[in-house]
C-alpha cells in the first residue's frame, strides 16, 4: 500500500481502520495485541518517509509488527495470522519481500541494522536501515554492543526507540521535545560543525573547554544523554499517535546521514480502551469478546507452568536457600508467584539471559540453590553461561525449561526443540524430565538434592494425566511402566511418555512402555536387560532427533556392542517447525498417536 501521497487526515483514518481490523481479527483467533495497538503510528511513519522494499525494515522482537504487514499487500490474508499455513506472528521474508528479518527474540535489531549499514555502505547504495525497538528490549546487552560500535561506525541508521512501558527518562515536556528537534536539525547540525572547527582552528584552548561545556549541558535538558555519549544523536521524546510529528521527525533523522535515535512516547493498547496501559495481561491474548474484553475461557486441565509454581512456593517455603530468576516472562513461567511471596528471592532481571545464568551461579557458589525459569527457546540465548559459569563450576543450579516442545502458534522462533541436543554433551550436566503432574512435583523436589548441574523440561499447556503411579526419583534410573509380550518397546521421555502409552493402548498389541526418565545419566543397565528382550525399540520425546534421545541410546548400544536392536524415533526432523495450532503441527510432523500406529505396523 504506497501512502506517500496521503494527506495527515487519510493517515489518520488509515490508522483506525488498521487498529480495527487487528482488534477483529486478534480478539477470533488470538495472537500479540497491546504492543502491536501501539505501534500502529510510528509504522505509518516509517512507510511514509522510508522504502519498506529498499530501506531494510527491523522490527525487534517484531510482535509489533501487524500494521506493518497490513500496509505491505496481506490486508485480506491477515484473517489467518498464527494459523497453520497462515501468516506468522513475527517478520518472515518469506511471505513478502518488504520483511527484512525473521525475529521472534528480542534486542537483535540494532545488531542488524549495524550489519545492513555496513553492506549498503559497501555496495554504495542509497538505503537507510530503520528499526523499531521497544524499551523492553533495551534491556538486554546485545543492544549496547550493536549501539558501541555503531556510535563508532557513524553509519545512517535511524533507530525508533518505542517507548511504551517503562521510561528511560522522565520526559520535560515540550521544551525538552522542541530543544531535542532544534539540535537535530540541518541549521543547528550545520551551525555546530562549522563553530566546531572555527573554534578547535583560531580559539585559545580554555575557549573550546567553555564551549564544550555549553554543549553538554543543552544535552543535560534532554533524556538522550546516554545515547549521545556513545556517540549516537538523539531527537525525543516526541509524540508516538502525533502522526504529523512522526513524519517530521523521521524525515530530520533520515536527512542527518547517521546514526540517529528517536525516542517516541506509546501507549500500549491504544485505541482498544480496556488494553491501554495494561502490559503484560495483554501483550499476547487468546479470543475474546471486543464489548468487555472477557476472554474466551475453555475449560482446561492445570497447565504444567501452574504445577510448577505451586511446587516451587512450597519448596521456597520448606526451604529457605531455594532462590530463583526469570527473564522478562514472570508470568509466563509462574515465577511471579514467587516474586509476590519472596520479593528479597526471586527476580525478574528483564530481558538478560545471560545476566539470570551468571547471577545464579555466585548465588550457588554462595551456598543457596538457584531455580533458573526460562522458556526452552530462550535458554538458548544463555548456552555459553550455562557452559562457562554453572557446568565447568559444577554448581548445583536448577533449569527449569517451560515450553518444551511444541508451543503452537508463536512458530519457529518459539518451538523448545533443542534443549535435550544442546544440553546433553555438557560435562556435569543432568538431563531428566517429568511425564505428568506428579512427577513435576517431585522432580522439582529431586533437583534440590542435587549437587550438580541439572535441568528439567516441561510442555507448554497441560500433562495428560496418567494412570500409573508415581515414583521418587532415584539419579539415573528409569521406570518400567508397563510390560508386554511384544518384541517392541516403546520409550518416552517426559510428555513424550504419554504419547507412547496412547500409541500403544491404540496400537492393542501388549507392548513393553519405559518411562527413560533421564537422558543423562542414562540408564546403561536398563537399556542393556532390554535388549535381551525387545528388538525393535521406538522413541517417542518432544524434541529434536540430533543429538536427542533416541541418539542418547545408541551411544549406549554401540558402547555396549549391542547390534540386533532396530532404533525407530518419533522426534522432530531436521528442521525447524512452522507455527500454528499444536494439534494441526502435530498432525503436519505425523506425530499423532494415530499416524504412529501406521508408522509402527
Amino acid at each position: 500500500m504506497d501512502i506517500k501521497d496521503k494527506s495527515l487526515k487519510e493517515l489518520e483514518t488509515l490508522s483506525q481502520e488498521i487498529r480495527d481490523r487487528i482488534i477483529d481479527v486478534v480478539s477470533r483467533k488470538g495472537g500479540h495485541f497491546s504492543s502491536t495497538l501501539g505501534a500502529v503510528e510510528l509504522t505509518l511513519g516509517m512507510h511514509y518517509v522510508f522504502d519498506a522494499y529498499s530501506d531494510p525494515f527491523i522490527f525487534d522482537v517484531s510482535h509489533q509488527c501487524y500494521p506493518h504487514k497490513l500496509l505491505t499487500g496481506r490486508w485480506e490474508e491477515f484473517e489467518t495470522i498464527r494459523q497453520f499455513g497462515g501468516l506468522s506472528g513475527f517478520t518472515k521474508p518469506k511471505e513478502s519481500p518488504a520483511d527484512y528479518f525473521v525475529a521472534g527474540h528480542s534486542s537483535t535489531s540494532i545488531s542488524l541494522a549495524v550489519g545492513a549499514a555496513k553492506a549498503i555502505e559497501l555496495k554504495k547504495e542509497n538505503r537507510v536501515p530503520i528499526v523499531m525497538i521497544g524499551d523492553g528490549s533495551m534491556t538486554a546487552g546485545m543492544v549496547y554492543e550493536a549501539l558501541n560500535e555503531l556510535g563508532d561506525l557513524k553509519l545512517p541508521v535511524v533507530i525508533i526507540l518505542n517507548d511504551n512501558e517503562m521510561s528511560i527518562a522522565k520526559p520535560i515536556g515540550a521544551i525538552s521535545k522542541y530543544l531535542s528537534k532544534l539540535l537535530a536539525g540541518k541549521y543547528y547540525q550545520g551551525f555546530k560543525t562549522k563553530v566546531d572547527k572555527f573554534i578547535k582552528k583560531n580559539m585559545p584552548e580554555g575557549t573550546t573547554y567553555i564551549a564544550k561545556r555549553m554543549e553538554e549541558a543543552m544535552k543535560l535538558i534532554t533524556p538522550g544523554i546516554l545515547f549521545e555519549e556513545m556517540g549516537i544523536d538523539y531527537i525525543g521524546p516526541i509524540d508516538g499517535h502525533d502522526i504529523a510529528e512522526i513524519i517530521d521527525t523521521l524525515q530530520i533523522a533520515k536527512a542527518m546521514g547517521k546514526p540517529v535515535i528517536v525516542h517516541a512516547r506509546t501507549v500500549k493498547g491504544k485505541g482498544y480502551k480496556i488494553a491501554e496501559g495494561q502490559h503484560e495481561h495483554w501483550h499476547g491474548v487468546g479470543p475474546f469478546n471486543v464489548e468487555d474484553g472477557a476472554f474466551v475461557k475453555k475449560a482446561t486441565p492445570k497447565a504444567a507452568t501452574a504445577v510448577f509454581a505451586d511446587a516451587l512456593c512450597e519448596l521456597a517455603q520448606k526451604y529457605d536457600n531455594i532462590v530463583g530468576v526469570t527473564a522478562a516472562m514472570p508470568s509466563g513461567t509462574g515465577i511471579n508467584k514467587l516474586i509476590d511471596k519472596y520479593p528479597n528471592r526471586f527476580w525478574d532481571v528483564a530481558i538478560a539471559e545471560q545476566h539470570a545464568i551468571t547471577s545464579m551461579a555466585a548465588m550457588a557458589k554462595e551456598g543457596f540453590k538457584p531455580y533458573i525459569t526460562i522458556y526452552s527457546t530462550f535458554l538458548q540465548r544463555g548456552f555459553d553461561q550455562i557452559i562457562h559459569d554453572v557446568c565447568l563450576m559444577n554448581l548445583p543450579v536448577v533449569f527449569a525449561m517451560d515450553r518444551a516442545g511444541i508451543v503452537g502458534n508463536d512458530g519457529e522462533t518459539h518451538q523448545g526443540a533443542f534443549d535435550v541436543s544442546y544440553l546433553r554433551f555438557i560435562p556435569n550436566m543432568i538431563l531428566f524430565a517429568p511425564r505428568d503432574n506428579k512427577t513435576l512435583e517431585l522432580g522439582l523436589e529431586f533437583a534440590y538434592t542435587l549437587t550438580s548441574p541439572s535441568a528439567i523440561r516441561y510442555p507448554r499447556g497441560a500433562f495428560k494425566d496418567l494412570i500409573y503411579t508415581p515414583t521418587q526419583f532415584e539419579l539415573g534410573k528409569a521406570e518400567i511402566l508397563k510390560v508386554g509380550n511384544s518384541n517392541k518397546l516403546f520409550i518416552g521421555y517426559g510428555a513424550g511418555v504419554s504419547r507412547a502409552i496412547d500409541t500403544e493402548i491404540l496400537h492393542k498389541d501388549d507392548i513393553t512402555v519405559l518411562d527413560l526418565r533421564f537422558v543423562k545419566p542414562i540408564d546403561k543397565q536398563m537399556l542393556i536387560n532390554l535388549s535381551q528382550k525387545y528388538d525393535t525399540w521406538y522413541v517417542f520425546s518432544d524434541s529434536q532427533k540430533q543429538g536427542g534421545v533416541a541418539s542418547a541410546i545408541l551411544e549406549v548400544l554401540n558402547e555396549e556392542k549391542i547390534f540386533n536392536i532396530q532404533i525407530i524415533s518419533f522426534e522432530y526432523t531436521d528442521s525447524f517447525i512452522e507455527h500454528g495450532d499444536t494439534k494441526d503441527i502435530e498432525k503436519y510432523l505425523e506425530i499423532l498417536p494415530e499416524q504412529l500406529i501406521n508408522k509402527i505396523k
